[in-house]
C-alpha cells in the first residue's frame, strides 16, 4: 500500500523536522517539510500531497495566500489543507471558512499532541 504523502509548510524548521520525524514514526505516511511559502506551492506540484499541513502566520507570504496558490493547480484543487497556528486557542480548533474562498479549511493550535495530529489526519485522508 502507497504511503499517503504530507507536506508540512511551517516557517519554524524545527516545528516541521518534528512533524516529518512523527508521521514518517507512523509508517503510514511519507512527509516532506517546506519552511519557504513561495518554495512550497512549487514543491507542491512535484510532491503531489494527499493532505498539506500549513501554519497561517509565515514571513513573506501567509498561509492563507499559500493555500489559494495550491489550489489554484488543477492537481491540487481537491487538496485537504489543516492550518496549524499558534493563532488560536486549543478550544478553538475545528471547521474554519472564509480563509480560502468560503471554502472550509480545518484548523489545531500549536502546539499539537502527536495522537491529535494523527486523528485529524486520519478524519481527512485515512491512512
Amino acid at each position: 500500500m502507497r504511503k499517503k504523502r504530507i507536506l508540512i509548510v511551517d516557517d519554524e524548521e524545527d516545528f516541521g523536522k518534528t512533524i516529518k520525524k512523527i508521521l514518517e514514526t507512523t509508517g503510514r505516511y511519507e512527509a516532506l517539510a517546506e519552511t519557504d511559502g513561495v518554495r512550497a506551492v512549487e514543491i507542491a506540484e512535484i510532491f503531489n500531497p494527499d493532505l498539506i499541513l500549513l501554519d497561517i502566520a509565515m514571513p513573506e507570504i501567509d498561509g492563507g495566500d499559500v493555500a489559494r496558490r495550491i489550489l489554484s493547480h488543477k492537481n491540487l484543487k481537491d487538496v485537504p489543507i489543516i492550518f496549524l497556528t499558534a493563532l488560536i486557542a486549543a478550544d478553538e480548533i475545528g471547521t474554519v471558512k472564509g480563509i480560502v474562498e468560503d471554502r472550509p479549511f480545518y484548523s489545531l493550535a500549536k502546539p499539537v499532541s502527536a495522537k491529535r495530529l494523527i486523528s485529524c489526519i486520519k478524519d481527512h485522508i485515512g491512512g
